[in-house]
């Protein structure tokens, strides 16, 4: 749902990665995880020159076990995850990075007074934009139907509907799903990132799915360049136009926007932003918004939760909430305006 961030230094990355003579080296480790590629870089040397204990593959295990394990836990197109099955009604036992990333989505779901909610996975599945096609689309041809649809679906959507007890989930309404799609990929920069805390890593850049967690600095010396995509409909294709450039490091950064994922029916634009309060994608003025957080715990998890919960509300309350969070910037594109809290 997020795909336009872009890591300016990593093509000259690879340059460094053997390093010059004076410069301090940095490896990279990617694949493909979460429907997606991913991208690590860091430096296996500490600013006094030392260089951490651990290996570059041992490093690299541990960041593959970290992705396999968010895997079998939250993903939605896992169908042997715990998410896919308690979203079928099996009673599983969870496990710590299920609890933590619906506890995170819970504090946000009440500060968001519901405009954030991992339990809208119906919500999506009917508008075309989730794990399943409930052939939900086909109704749009007549409003009246879609309306009813639309208020059945809300009859059992709601975090207030679902707890943990015993480590395990529980349901009000039996027929509730959850989705962590809109905060999965930042969490998993989190795990990873405190991963290479722990290795006394003090230099990298975790990238999953285009969200961001970074700290220290790039090979140059300076902060991490991250580019802003211009949100134009019918760019796929990462990099290919940027909007700014910004420096950042110690933060999480997510952009959110609509201009890859939409359909127009009857002349409408549906975009993937929904409204789980009102059931209906969200008709805002927000063509992309890019939120960073310097937070200490879960950056990327909130920047991740904040970008979409912007799309929802829109440029100017979008403005007003970031400019609210001592811990939050921002930038936001409309048609006609571009809005930087910095």
């Amino acid at each position: 749902m997020r795909h336009f961030l872009y890591i300016l230094s990593a093509a000259l990355l690879a340059a460094a990665v053997t390093g010059c003579s004076g410069q301090k080296k940095y490896t990279i480790v990617r694949g493909y995880a979460q429907g997606g590629s991913y991208h690590i870089i860091y430096s296996p040397y500490k600013s006094d020159g030392t260089r951490i204990g651990a290996s570059e593959d041992s490093v690299a295990s541990v960041i593959g076990k970290t992705l396999r394990d968010v895997d079998f836990s939250i993903s939605g197109y896992n169908r042997e995850s715990i998410l896919s099955r308690t979203n079928r009604g099996e009673d599983c036992q969870l496990d710590s990075i299920f609890i933590n990333i619906f506890e995170i989505s819970k504090r946000i779901y009440e500060e968001t007074g519901g405009l954030f909610d991992i339990s809208g996975s119906p919500l999506f599945d009917f508008w075309g934009f989730g794990f399943s096609s409930t052939g939900g689309i086909d109704s749009l041809m007549n409003e009246e139907v879609t309306s009813r649809k639309i208020d059945s679906l809300l009859e059992f959507t709601g975090m207030d509907l679902v707890r943990i007890e015993n480590g395990r989930l529980v349901k009000s309404d039996p027929r509730v799903r959850l989705s962590f799609d809109a905060i999965a990929q930042g969490y998993t920069c989190d795990l990873i990132a405190m991963e290479l805390d722990r290795f006394g890593i003090e230099d990298y850049l975790v990238e999953v799915g285009s969200e961001i967690v970074c700290k220290g600095l790039n090979y140059n010396g300076d902060k991490w360049r991250i580019g802003l995509e211009k949100p134009i409909e019918g760019n796929y294709v990462a990099g290919s136009s940027i909007q700014d450039t910004l420096l950042l490091t110690d933060c999480g950064i997510t952009t959110s926007g609509n201009y890859r994922k939409f359909y127009i029916m009857n002349g409408k634009k549906y975009g993937h932003s929904i409204d789980p309060v009102s059931g209906y994608p969200a008709q805002q003025d927000l063509l992309s918004a890019t939120v960073i957080t310097n937070r200490k715990k879960y950056p990327g998890a909130y920047s991740d939760a904040y970008a979409t919960y912007c799309m929802v509300i829109g440029a100017d309350r979008a403005l007003a909430f970031i400019r609210s969070k001592d811990d939050l910037s921002g930038y936001l594109i409309t048609d006609s305006a571009v809005m930087e809290v910095l």
